[in-house]
């Protein structure tokens, strides 16, 4: 597996894969399936545990990303950010593989594959090693739709936003109540409370900023997508 350490939040299907390297986790973003699903892998730098945001297809791929060696990254944890088939077509493969506990939030649970071990709530915390990490229930996309959330006490926040915010707008929803649902969350539990600088790494495509994407709140609220 080629993982490249000029990161710039952008991967291709079936390329290499892309890490950020911060004083206390690694970030390393891969793009699998024939969706362009992007799966995050977080590793506590002082206990080489491990923790996937999304085992969403390509299971040999995911793997390869924790290496081959004996010292090799310990895979604990699995989050699944929502139902959608797309994100979890490795769980059980991957889960069954590493004797991983797996994470999700209760109203999205009946329909994964794999029943999860741990069921979050919104702010809720899951450790990755010695690094927290807390739950954003974000309501909309999905009924159990969530984000995950890092603040490096050395740097900026990092959020891991599944499908309910990309660059240029919200995640897709199915009728009027569930769009409001969805940019009320995005614009109080998100926007609200944190900078700008916070970077989030969606379900799909590149990255962005929430500053990049601030001025552009109002128009999404209006034209209701």
């Amino acid at each position: 597996m080629d993982v490249l350490e000029n990161y710039t939040g952008h991967v291709e299907p079936g390329g290499p894969a892309a890490r950020l390297t911060l004083p206390a986790l690694t970030i390393t973003k891969i793009s699998v399936g024939p969706m362009d699903n992007n799966a995050y892998l977080l590793v506590c730098r002082s206990t080489n545990e491990a923790l996937l945001i999304d085992a969403a297809n390509d299971h040999e791929r995911l793997s390869d990303l924790l290496g081959h060696h004996p010292d090799r990254p310990r895979l604990r944890t699995i989050v699944t950010t929502h139902q959608h088939a797309d994100h979890w077509q490795a769980l059980t493969a991957l889960a069954g593989e590493h004797g991983t506990r797996t994470v999700a939030h209760e109203l999205d649970a009946a329909v994964l594959p794999v029943q999860p071990d741990v069921l979050v709530d919104h702010n809720d915390t899951i450790d990755v090693g010695e690094v927290p990490l807390t739950v954003i229930h974000l309501r909309g996309h999905t009924p159990g739709s969530i984000a995950i959330l890092y603040k490096d006490p050395e740097g900026h926040p990092h959020l891991f936003t599944g499908d309910s915010l990309f660059p240029g707008g919200v995640g897709k929803t199915t009728s009027p109540d569930n769009f409001a649902s969805l940019i009320n969350d995005v614009e109080d539990r998100l926007f609200a409370v944190l900078p700008d600088d916070t970077r989030f790494y969606p379900g799909h495509g590149d990255d962005s900023t929430l500053g990049e994407q601030r001025p552009s709140l109002a128009e999404w609220r209006a034209r209701g997508w």
